[in-house]
């Protein structure tokens, strides 16, 4: 399995604009609940350094973390990286769709559009070459995610359940536990999906 790497430190990501934009979002939203750097920091389960970092757009923040002060905040990830919607239509324009995370072979995986938390849904559009994965801790109780593999094979994970989906395979998976993503074929993997954190009486059985 390859090693992965994230936006900060993808040469082919605009790093410094995108830790901008980070930076100045998170500070705002932090502000405007009127949270001190030692509160985020413990409701979120992130280091105050990392928040200090982060906020200074020096950081290299991953995926991860991103959830962790989404949730901490009452917020999706897309508002942090300000691709949610708002009201009527909002138009994100290709050149400010964000990659959170790449993979050392090219991969890439980038968050198109997302409505604001706490009860979210965003759609992602990942790239992953051969030997690359993915693998996440879970998500809060209640999420689940919708894929559809639109080239090659995914091989979808959650705890000990694995299986593969090939190209024009639908699937529906609780990811409230570990779970990985992963391209174990030779050939390009692409698929999009759609992320739903709903609040635990409002999600699938």
């Amino acid at each position: 399995m390859s090693k992965t790497v994230n936006i900060m430190t993808d040469p082919g990501a605009d790093a410094e604009s995108i830790s901008a934009a980070l930076a100045n979002r998170l500070k705002q939203h932090r502000k405007e609940q009127k949270l001190s750097l030692d509160e985020l920091s413990r409701r979120a389960g992130v280091s105050k350094g990392m928040l200090v970092e982060i906020e200074k757009g020096s950081a290299n923040p991953s995926i991860a973390i991103l959830c962790k002060l989404a949730a901490a905040l009452g917020l999706s990830v897309a508002d942090i990286v300000n691709v949610a919607s708002t009201p009527a239509i909002h138009i994100i324009e290709q050149a400010d769709i964000p990659r959170l995370w790449s993979g050392s072979s090219g991969g890439s995986a980038r968050l198109l559009a997302g409505s604001s938390g706490p009860d979210m849904v965003e759609l992602w559009r990942w790239e992953m070459h051969p030997g690359e994965v993915f693998t996440s801790q879970g998500h809060p109780q209640g999420t689940f995610e919708l894929f559809h593999v639109e080239q090659g094979e995914l091989q979808l994970g959650v705890g000990d359940d694995v299986h593969t989906l090939r190209t024009g395979s639908a699937a529906v998976a609780r990811t409230d536990a570990p779970h990985h993503y992963a391209n174990q074929s030779d050939e390009l993997l692409v698929f999009t999906m759609t992320v739903a954190e709903l609040s635990p009486l409002r999600s699938i059985k």
